[in-house]
């Protein structure tokens, strides 16, 4: 398992999640997938278990191991369910992340350590019908008035919608795209039903409504126009986030198959005889190679303060198209029985398309990567 670079409490992190992972939550995995929800139980372990706060400095109930610790805690949770890694990165690294990288003090001491301990779940609300790719194009508005902002406009694809307490939401203001702390249940505020998902399905998605939502002055997180900026930082640690978590499933993919390529006899031998197998095997292994490297090496470069978007979306891309990848592959070998409900692997292969799509597609990665190659005229 790799190791370099990490301290013995980030050794102690990981290896409390894994356990947690394979022993809670892989368990009931296939009936989060089957129900379409997380149990409360398991969310609040991962919040009595500090998980949700592993990133953030202890001033504000975090556990202090930044990114670093964040992405062994996606990649353990990954590990055994997709759909609770995605309900925690919604949480913690866009969520409750806008309010640490742009909020006042004031405004993190109030409700950073409500959301670091789980007593209160965050959402990170800034996609809408023509702003997905596009995002600086949204159309939500948020006009002043008196103490009070006042919001209008619709947002979609909002994972945690129907569930979270707490949601940083991005709205066009006078000077440009600002962002707010929205709260459950202000009036004119309307989270919609769970959409129905091909994969990570017990993570919960939905629209918001805003309905002349009214929040007060200080609910504004930073400055008025700054929002854009303040949500471009918030998805760089969302994209590790989400990287971790590929690397998290395809370990557990390459174990699997290992294992059934071995039990699993054609012309009296096992198939893990044959070359076409260990070629697959091979990929597999090389792809989780290439992604954990670049993974934690750009994590510890967040964690040192450097500039990381070019990064970030490059571990974004290689992630998601490495997990699609090595889905696939587990799927070939397992022949039927990857495609049946009887296995994990349909639904490792269900969860893994998402990958491509959100954060920012990978398209739009692409474009970022190549941006900063221009401006760094082709220098690394």
């Amino acid at each position: 398992m790799f190791k370099f670079g990490f301290t013995e409490e980030q050794l102690m992190l990981r290896d409390m999640v894994f356990d947690f992972a394979e022993n809670e939550l892989k368990p009931v995995a296939a009936k989060i997938d089957h129900d379409e929800k997380i149990p409360d139980e398991i969310i609040k372990k991962i919040g009595e278990l500090g998980l949700l706060g592993a990133a953030f400095p202890e001033e504000y109930g975090g556990s202090g191991f930044g990114e670093v610790g964040y992405c062994l805690v996606q990649e353990g949770i990954g590990s055994a369910c997709l759909s609770t890694a995605t309900f925690v990165g919604a949480h913690v690294s866009i969520g409750t992340n806008s309010i640490y990288i742009g909020g006042d003090e004031e405004l993190k001491q109030r409700y950073l350590p409500l959301l670091t301990s789980g007593q209160k779940i965050a959402a990170f609300a800034l996609t809408e019908q023509g702003a997905g790719s596009d995002a600086f194009n949204l159309k939500t508005k948020a006009e002043l008035d008196g103490n009070e902002w006042v919001i209008n406009g619709e947002k979609l694809w909002i994972t945690n919608g129907p569930i979270a307490d707490v949601f940083a939401v991005y709205a066009r203001t006078k000077k440009g795209i600002s962002a707010f702390v929205v709260e459950k249940g202000t009036p004119g505020f309307t989270p919609g039903a769970p959409e129905k998902k091909m994969g990570i399905k017990g993570s919960q998605t939905s629209t918001l409504t805003f309905d002349n939502v009214r929040v007060p002055k200080e609910n504004m997180i930073g400055r008025e126009g700054h929002g854009f900026l303040i949500a471009m930082k918030t998805l760089d640690a969302g994209r590790l986030g989400l990287g971790a978590a590929c690397l998290g499933g395809m370990k557990s993919l390459l174990k699997m198959t290992t294992q059934y390529a071995k039990e699993r006899k054609q012309f009296d031998q096992p198939i893990a005889n044959f070359q076409s197998v260990q070629n697959m095997l091979a990929e597999m292994a090389m792809e989780i190679y290439v992604v954990e490297s670049i993974l934690y090496r750009t994590a510890v470069d967040y964690d040192d303060k450097t500039m990381i978007g070019r990064q970030a979306a490059m571990v974004k891309h290689i992630a998601s198209e490495a997990s699609c990848k090595v889905a696939d592959l587990a799927m070939q070998v397992h022949g039927g029985m990857g495609f049946s409900k009887e296995l994990p692997i349909e639904r490792y292969y269900r969860d893994a398309r998402i990958n491509k799509i959100f954060e920012g597609t990978n398209e739009i990665q692409k474009g970022i990567i190549a941006r900063d190659v221009l401006k760094r005229n082709g220098q690394m």
